[in-house]
């Protein structure tokens, strides 16, 4: 990776596309003390990531993570001067494979030899992104969580031409932003959780189609029932617990046979009709239209902060993360 080493902090970062991810990747970094050059052709880009990053300052002040010192943003006029003596650059464009294949082209005739380049995709596959790259080895993909400045996992992946280096390097990168990076070693479209979250959006919307439920009933389900028990154990640990003493192996016993009966349609998926579009439009407007959208952004983020502060007291999943991003600041 030339110039890059691993387990080094980037100190020049630069992010294409602003849209909800790229912002918060701006956040986290230059509250890491990374300085960022972020680089998106809407007018909107600097008012966009400054309300992003003012709420990323609010949750890591209540979080108890203010860094001692703050990162330079600066807001590029172009690709180039964006990606200009960059070590990391995080791509975070609209999830369209020529798009993304055309920006990585302007990025290799403009970027370092030796920097890391990263695609943000939360599904497109990092040999199909690498295909048309004069040096394929230095990219890999970093999938996050909105909001990428409170959430501490991303997903890294690498295509058939990736480097291991280039491998180490992200883990170190994303390990130096305070996150817990997981390595998917097996390269697989939607990698692991948008695997998991299409199966629960998939059968979510049958749900609103048949009327089964609104919106706003599905939520409830989740982050009044099941959803807390996994922001904390995940799905595995949780399912041990209800096997009782008999643990995993009982549960499985138990339970497992309830695969075979028709309880989802997992392996179809509804006509977004604009009846049903509109449908859902309209129950969402009624859950939630009544908060703007950075309203919601800060009601999430609280939420966020105070679950992580109780898993942090606990010694527990993502509290874990948090102690460590509290040790490097």
């Amino acid at each position: 990776m030339g110039s890059v080493s691993e387990g080094s902090h980037p100190q020049r970062v630069s992010i294409i596309g602003a849209g909800v991810i790229g912002g918060a990747w701006a956040a986290r970094w230059v509250l890491r003390g990374s300085d960022v050059a972020i680089y998106d052709p809407s007018a909107e880009t600097e008012r966009i990531v400054t309300d992003v990053l003012d709420n990323a300052r609010y949750a890591w002040e209540r979080l108890g993570t203010t860094p001692r010192n703050e990162g330079v943003l600066a807001f590029a006029e172009s690709l180039g001067e964006a990606v200009d003596g960059a070590v990391l650059i995080q791509e975070s464009a609209p999830e369209n494979l020529d798009s993304k294949r055309s920006i990585f082209a302007q990025i290799e005739s403009s970027a370092d030899k030796g920097a890391l380049i990263a695609s943000s995709t939360s599904g497109l596959l990092p040999s199909d992104l690498q295909a048309e790259m004069t040096h394929p080895e230095r990219l890999v993909v970093g999938h996050p969580f909105n909001p990428v400045y409170l959430i501490p996992m991303v997903e890294v992946v690498g295509g058939k031409r990736t480097s291991a280096d280039s491998i180490s390097v992200a883990l170190s990168f994303y390990e130096a932003a305070g996150m817990s990076p997981l390595h998917v070693r097996v390269e697989i479209d939607a990698f692991i959780a948008d695997r998991l979250l299409e199966a629960v959006w998939r059968e979510a919307l049958w749900l609103v189609k048949d009327g089964v439920a609104t919106t706003q009933e599905i939520d409830d389900v989740i982050r009044l029932g099941f959803g807390l028990r996994w922001a904390q154990m995940g799905l595995f640990e949780n399912y041990r617990i209800a096997g009782g003493e008999g643990g995993m192996e009982h549960f499985i016993r138990q339970f497992g046979p309830s695969l075979s009966w028709p309880w989802s349609k997992l392996t179809d998926t509804p006509e977004l009709t604009d009846e049903l579009v509109t449908r859902i439009g309209d129950q969402s407007d009624a859950q939630s239209g009544h908060y703007s959208i950075r309203e919601l952004e800060r009601i999430r983020d609280n939420n966020l902060v105070d679950m992580l502060l109780a898993l942090e007291s606990n010694q527990w999943g993502a509290g874990l993360a948090v102690r460590k991003l509290r040790d490097k600041s």
